[in-house]
C-alpha cells in the first residue's frame, strides 16, 4: 500500500502597513485547541512599502514571525523574504500604493495571476485571508479565489478583540504576560497581550473553477478578462461561422475545428437557422443532406476532401447504426475544442444535444435562429 504524501499547506494575505495580520492569522490557525492547520509556506501580496515593514517586522531574526514560531514550539514554515509578492506596474516597477485606476488594475491583475499559480497543482491546499491591506486588494483577493479556489482551498478574515485590534504593538497573544501600551479615549494604558482574543471568521465563496477554460487556469491570467469568461454562461450566445474561411466563432472566441467538424457544425446551424433542428443520424436522408453541405462547400472534384468524407459515409450507409458512428466522434471532438476555448460553463450553450423521439436518437443545436450568424463564401 503506497503513502500519499499530505496537500502543501499554504497561507496567503494581502497586507498594507500592517503586518500584524500574518500573526495573528497565523496564530488562528496554528494554535487553535481543534484541528489545528500549520501552513507549510506562507506567502503575502503588498506594495512596495508593505513588503518592507513585513520585511523589519516579522522576518529579522527577531521579528514577530520567528519569535511566534519559537513561542509555540510551531514546525518549521517556509517564508523567507521572496515570498513577498510587491505589486508592479505594466514595466515590472514596483508600485509604493494603489492611488488610481491603472494601479488599481495592475493590482487585480496581479492577484489574480498570484492565486492562479499557487492553485495551478492539485497537492496544495491554500488558505487565503483578506484581512490586511486596502479594500480592494481585499476584494481583489476574495475574487480571485473565487475564480481559481479548488474544493480544498479556504477564505478568511481574522477577528480581533478590541483593545487590541488596531493596536501596532499586538502581533498575537503571547502564552506569557506580555504588557503593551494601548489608548483608552485620550488615556494611555497598559494592556496585556496574553489576554488577547484572537479569532477566524470562515467565509463562503461560489467556486468558479470548473467553468474556466484550461488555457485560463494553465496561463497568465489578467483580472478582467477571467471575470467577463467566467460570466459568459449569463450572455445571450452568439455562433458565427464563415464559410469562405471556414472558421467558427463563438463569443467572439474562435474554434480550433477540423474541415469535417466545421461541415458538421455548419450543417446544424442551416437546418437550426431553417427552423429544422432536429437530424436523425441513423437516417440515410440526413447523410445525404450533410453531404450536399459539404459539396456546397468543398466542391466533388476526384481526391478533394468531399470526395473522402462521401466514400467514409457510402460504406457506413449499409448499417443505420453505422452510419451514426461516422458522426459521434466529430461531434465529441466538436465539443472538446468549445469546452477547450470557453470552459464548461460557458460552452454549454453551443453543446449539440441530443433527444429521444420515439426511441430513435435526434440531435440538434441548441440555439435559436437570431444567434447564428452564416457569412457565405
Amino acid at each position: 500500500m503506497t503513502h500519499r504524501a499530505s496537500p502543501r499547506r499554504i497561507l496567503l494575505a494581502v497586507t498594507g502597513l500592517t503586518p500584524q495580520v500574518v500573526t495573528e492569522t497565523l496564530f488562528a490557525l496554528a494554535c487553535r485547541a481543534d484541528s489545528p492547520w500549520v501552513p507549510d509556506e506562507i506567502h503575502l501580496i503588498t506594495t512596495a512599502s508593505g513588503a518592507e515593514n513585513a520585511r523589519l517586522n516579522l522576518l529579522l531574526p527577531d521579528g514577530w514571525f520567528h519569535r511566534l514560531c519559537a513561542d509555540y514550539q510551531l514546525p518549521p514554515i517556509d517564508f523567507p523574504v521572496r515570498n513577498i509578492h510587491i505589486v508592479c506596474d505594466a514595466e515590472g516597477r514596483p508600485l509604493d500604493d494603489i492611488r488610481d485606476q491603472q494601479e488599481n488594475t495592475q493590482a487585480a491583475d496581479f492577484i489574480t495571476e498570484t492565486v492562479r499559480s499557487l492553485t495551478e497543482g492539485s497537492d496544495s491546499e491554500l488558505h487565503v485571508s483578506i484581512a490586511g491591506g486596502r479594500k480592494t486588494m481585499g476584494y481583489y483577493l476574495g475574487y480571485a479565489l473565487s475564480l481559481y479556489g479548488r474544493p480544498q482551498d479556504c477564505l478568511s478574515h481574522v477577528l480581533v478583540s478590541d483593545v487590541y485590534e488596531t493596536n501596532r504593538d499586538f502581533y498575537y497573544p503571547t502564552p506569557y504576560e506580555h504588557p503593551i501600551h494601548s489608548r483608552r479615549g485620550d488615556k494611555e494604558i497598559t494592556v496585556d497581550a496574553h489576554k488577547a482574543k484572537v479569532e477566524l471568521a470562515d467565509i463562503p465563496f461560489v467556486r468558479l473553477r470548473e467553468g474556466l477554460p484550461e488555457r485560463l487556469c494553465s496561463g497568465k491570467a489578467v483580472f478582467s478578462r477571467v471575470v467577463a469568461t467566467a460570466n459568459r454562461g449569463l450572455d445571450a450566445p452568439r455562433l458565427v461561422l464563415d464559410v469562405g474561411k471556414r472558421e467558427v466563432w463563438a463569443d467572439d472566441e474562435i474554434l480550433d475545428l477540423s474541415g469535417t467538424e466545421f461541415l458538421l457544425l455548419l450543417w446544424l446551424a442551416e437546418r437550426c437557422a431553417r427552423g429544422e433542428a432536429a437530424t436523425d443520424w441513423s437516417s440515410e436522408k440526413m447523410a445525404d443532406e450533410f453531404l450536399l453541405t459539404a459539396r456546397q462547400v468543398l466542391g466533388n472534384s476526384m481526391g478533394s476532401d468531399y470526395e473522402r468524407i462521401e466514400e467514409a459515409l457510402d460504406w457506413r450507409k449499409v448499417t443505420t447504426i453505422k452510419t451514426a458512428k461516422y458522426f459521434e466522434p466529430h461531434k465529441s471532438r466538436i465539443k472538446s475544442a468549445i469546452v477547450a476555448t470557453l470552459g464548461k460553463q460557458a460552452a454549454a450553450r453551443y453543446l449539440i444535444a441530443s433527444t429521444r423521439e420515439n426511441a430513435i436518437a435526434l440531435n440538434f443545436l441548441p440555439l435559436d435562429p437570431g444567434q447564428i450568424e452564416i457569412i457565405p463564401a
